[in-house]
């Protein structure tokens, strides 16, 4: 039986992810600030932010006597704020989870690899789009993500280990919440952008309400470990009108923005 890691497991991406795994036939192992009860899976709670988080993880692991054959990074968390506006605390927590927590990972748990094995990253449609106002933290973080997933691709590559990304747009979890509390929270708070943040509002409103159930982003994943040869990248629920904005110049994409939000 294959067995595979999965981070971020008790949000709704990451529960997805593991449920599906599961009734596959895959011995899946949860990672989370939060327990998972699912049937056929293992839980261990821990703060993966943290060397000492991810070492405990690995601890727990090595315990039950197994191997890893795939890693599924789901951690991950949405902010929103004007760069300028946002407290040290808020900027560091997202880079934390959304970024260093999977370096954690890859670095402890990659050893218990062995050639034919499988990591795949979840980021965001807005990794590879020029930053949007206000999204600019989080989308700076998924940014950081796929660079991190090129690059251990070449490496992993070398060792037989095929690394995928899965590249969602809008999907209904609890994420979606927290972006509409980070949006009411900026239009209430900002000091300097009050028009532009209700303006914003309206065009971010737009843009969720196409999201997808987090079941089609386990799919891909699915899709991703079990392919013979994996895509290096999988869509899913990529905004139109993002996709367009983004086949202009930086420069008219900025003069763009500008217009519709000043």
């Amino acid at each position: 039986m294959k067995t595979v890691l999965v981070t971020g497991a008790s949000g709704g991406m990451g529960r997805a992810i593991c449920r599906l795994l599961a009734e596959r036939g895959l011995r899946v192992y949860a990672l989370d600030v939060k327990p998972l009860e699912l049937p056929e899976t293992a839980s261990f709670v821990c703060d993966l932010r943290t060397e000492a988080g991810a070492s405990a993880a690995l601890e727990w692991l090595q315990a039950q006597e197994t191997h890893l054959d795939a890693i599924v990074h789901a951690a991950g968390v949405y902010d929103l704020d004007a760069l300028v506006e946002m407290d040290d605390e808020r900027f560091r927590r997202i880079f934390e989870v959304n970024v260093f927590a999977a370096c954690h990972v890859n670095r402890l748990f990659t050893p218990m690899m062995t050639a034919g094995g499988r990591i795949v990253f979840i980021t965001s449609e807005l990794a590879p789009l020029h930053p949007l106002p206000f999204t600019g933290i989080y989308a700076v973080t998924k940014k950081a993500l796929e660079a991190v997933a090129a690059s251990l691709r070449t490496e992993m590559a070398l060792r037989g280990i095929t690394v995928s990304v899965v590249r969602p747009g809008a999907v209904t979890t609890p994420l979606l919440g927290d972006s509409t509390r980070a949006l009411d929270r900026f239009c209430r708070k900002t000091r300097y952008y009050r028009v532009n943040a209700e303006r914003f509002r309206r065009i971010v409103d737009s843009v969720e309400s196409r999201s997808v159930p987090p079941e089609k982003v386990a799919d891909r994943v699915y899709r991703a470990l079990s392919a013979r040869k994996p895509r290096r990248i999988y869509n899913l629920n990529r905004n139109p009108l993002l996709l367009l904005l983004n086949a202009l110049p930086a420069g008219l994409q900025e003069w763009v923005l500008t217009r519709i939000l000043k």
